[in-house]
């Protein structure tokens, strides 16, 4: 007889996490508790515990469980279309709920907890960060981009105004304001003939 006890770990490893993100949408990630998780998903506190040593953990989990929509950029041969595409991919996602919401709460639990911070950055951040440098080297091997242009930096001067708008103005990311951004970004980073 086979024991079917991972895959009983894995059903109330999913319960969990639903049932984490469910709640941090109804009453906001600041009131969430582990307590009230465990209540909704139906298991005991040390069944959470277990497998998350905080809050922010179980939530940075459950949020990055969700289904990932695809952020890759495309190599039609023109970075600057390329690069659009994708940011207007990210800022719609972050536009429509759940997403905006809750990755706002995590980069919030980040600033105060330095294991979801690594978290975040090792699963989230720094593959979308080598995703955009990797599309922005092709370019520039391509001649699209000046040969001795920093891009780490170019990948900090498009997520830092993006950022800004999400986190502290709050006023919505549009593709308009997208454009502006990566008109202004590709003025300064053409290459000079």
């Amino acid at each position: 007889m086979t024991s079917n006890r991972p895959e009983r770990a894995a059903a109330r490893t999913t319960v969990i996490m639903q049932a984490t993100l469910a709640l941090a949408q109804e009453i906001g990630y600041a009131k969430l508790s582990i307590e009230a998780v465990a209540a909704r998903a139906g298991v005991g506190k040390h069944t959470i515990y277990r497998r998350w040593p905080s809050k922010g953990l179980l939530f940075l989990d459950s949020l990055l469980s969700l289904d990932e929509p695809v952020l890759d950029y495309p190599d039609t041969g023109d970075v600057l279309a390329d690069l659009r595409q994708q940011i207007y991919a990210a800022v719609d996602l972050l536009a429509t709920p759940p997403y905006g919401p809750l990755y706002r709460a995590l980069i919030g639990e980040a600033q105060h907890d330095p294991a979801v911070a690594a978290d975040l950055n090792e699963r989230f951040i720094r593959p979308q960060t080598d995703k955009t440098i990797a599309r922005l080297k092709a370019a520039q091997d391509a001649g699209q981009v000046a040969p001795g242009f920093d891009l780490d930096l170019v990948m900090a001067v498009v997520s830092g105004p993006l950022y800004y708008r999400f986190l502290i103005t709050q006023e919505p990311m549009t593709h308009d304001y997208v454009d502006r951004v990566l008109d202004a970004l590709f003025a300064g980073m053409s290459p000079r003939h």
